[in-house]
């Protein structure tokens, strides 16, 4: 039988004496009364862009959302089993979000693997192939470019694939009519792993820019 694993229960020992000490009225309020966060992260898995950890926030502040390479899909109410649409779903009407943000980040290997995938271990993989395809034709569009280096090419789809999700979210009808309504803002960021530097996307002209604070 296998033991859990030690490092795991001894960071469980550390938020017990820590954070939880610290903010045990909160988080039992919030286990009490449910959770009411403004915002949904949707973010790559990848274990060194953590939202909570970028956004330094706390219990029960962001809804988050992670999968590989923080793609959304298009709207597709079928009978297949949607995992990151049903959360969408939730978010925006079980939660009442206000706030969408997809949020991708540098050294991103979901999108190096769209760029170069023969040279993917995962390339004969049962799903992941399957679910980087939804960004159509972008990675071939990119590597047809002969004067942009490989670094240059990865983070130019970092920031593409994360106007896709954008324009892919907005399939959805019911994200569309509450931001002409202007009850939901749905927004696109990119975040620097080396420098720990988070990258905005501006709404008009859809460059990513360093948000002045």
């Amino acid at each position: 039988m296998h033991r859990f694993p030690d490092h795991l229960l001894k960071g469980h020992a550390n938020f017990m004496a820590g954070r939880y000490a610290r903010e045990k009225d909160r988080i039992r309020d919030l286990a009490a009364e449910g959770q009411t966060p403004t915002t949904m992260i949707i973010a790559c898995c990848d274990s060194r862009a953590a939202p909570e950890m970028i956004f330094d926030s706390g219990p029960g502040e962001l809804f988050v959302l992670r999968n590989v390479a923080n793609l959304v899909p298009t709207y597709q109410p079928d009978g297949g089993q949607h995992g990151t649409s049903a959360a969408i779903e939730f978010a925006v009407k079980a939660l009442a979000i206000a706030n969408i943000v997809i949020m991708g980040h540098g050294r991103c290997g979901g999108i190096k693997a769209a760029l170069s995938p023969e040279a993917s271990p995962l390339d004969k993989g049962d799903f992941i192939g399957k679910w980087m395809s939804m960004l159509g034709e972008l990675p071939d569009q990119i590597v047809q470019n002969d004067l942009m280096t490989p670094g240059e090419r990865q983070t130019a789809l970092e920031r593409i694939s994360i106007r896709n999700s954008i324009r892919n979210l907005r399939t959805f009808p019911y994200v569309a009519d509450l931001e002409a309504q202007g009850k939901l803002a749905v927004h696109g960021a990119w975040f620097d792993i080396s420098t720990g530097e988070l990258w905005v996307m501006d709404s008009e002209s859809g460059d990513f820019v360093r948000p002045e604070i």
